[in-house]
């Protein structure tokens, strides 16, 4: 089945800005035209395609179609790099996953690197980024070392080096007879959200118990690191993101020498593997100036 190329660019307009008047600005046409093209790719798909509300959400059929559309146009990119022709009016769009310490720490560079692209990201965390290449609802994602996805190649990036912090004066309340399982089972725990295994596995590592501490979930990268800068739990933060703060003493280490590293992959359809080129370099890159080896 063949579809109309303007058909699906309202669909992935609607989606991407949640409204019909929205995406009908963003393509230069009316919002009945918008809704025109809509119509006629549900009947020509039977089957709706938008959650019409505010915002509008896709159905699962209309994100796989919002997706294909997207692949398509960074298909065209690469035949017209390729071909030496000229360039869409529109960057094409790529939909990754990626999970937030990557982002606060390395991966902006990286999207800096290809301009002529356009970025929709989903974040999660690094060891659930590969659920959404498994979907079908991203072309690429960050994700934590493992088994390729089916359909997709797997190129390792590095590992990114975390260290357990806390304010000096956390530290002189909660752990002043030492960072024992006792004390992690009673001190204040930041975690990133319910996904979010890095500081039980680093509990694990270090004393091998499995205490349940008492949790703030605060999901933000640099809310972790201003959190943990207050005094108001400890949490594993990305090196990168604490390396001044610790310098200055305004984090410190909860123990010196249990730093846990988490290996990282770059993942992507394989289909798309010659179309993503330009990005991959850019991401290899910038992995390399973070990330450390693996």
């Amino acid at each position: 089945m063949q579809f109309d190329p303007p058909h699906l660019a309202a669909l992935s307009a609607v989606l991407r800005h949640g409204s019909f008047d929205a995406a009908a600005a963003s393509l230069g046409v009316t919002p009945s035209a918008v809704s025109q093209r809509i119509k006629a790719l549900e009947d020509r798909v039977g089957a709706v395609l938008i959650h019409r509300a505010s915002p509008c959400t896709g159905t699962p059929a209309g994100e796989r179609l919002a997706k294909h559309a997207e692949d398509v146009g960074l298909l065209e990119a690469q035949l017209s790099r390729d071909l030496a022709l000229d360039p869409a009016p529109r960057p094409a769009r790529l939909r990754l996953a990626v999970n937030a310490d990557s982002l606060a720490t390395w991966f902006i560079p990286a999207m800096a690197n290809v301009p002529d692209m356009l970025f929709d990201l989903v974040l999660d965390d690094e060891e659930h980024s590969a659920d959404w290449l498994r979907r079908g609802a991203v072309s690429a994602a960050v994700c934590a070392l493992g088994e390729p996805v089916t359909g997709c190649d797997a190129d390792p990036l590095g590992a990114l080096r975390y260290v357990a912090t806390a304010s000096p004066g956390f530290m002189a309340r909660w752990f002043a007879g030492g960072v024992t399982a006792q004390a992690l089972a009673r001190a204040p725990c930041l975690t990133f959200n319910a996904k979010d295994r890095l500081q039980r596995r680093w509990i694990e590592q270090v004393c091998g118990a499995r205490p349940t501490p008492p949790l703030h979930f605060l999901p933000s990268s640099t809310g972790f690191v201003a959190a943990a800068e207050a005094g108001l739990g400890w949490g594993m933060n990305p090196l990168p993101l604490v390396r001044a703060a610790l310098r200055a003493g305004r984090l410190v280490p909860l123990l010196h020498d249990q730093m846990m590293d988490v290996p990282l992959t770059w993942q992507l359809s394989r289909a798309m593997t010659g179309a993503l080129r330009p990005v991959t370099q850019a991401v290899r890159a910038a992995a390399r100036d973070v990330l450390i080896p693996a």
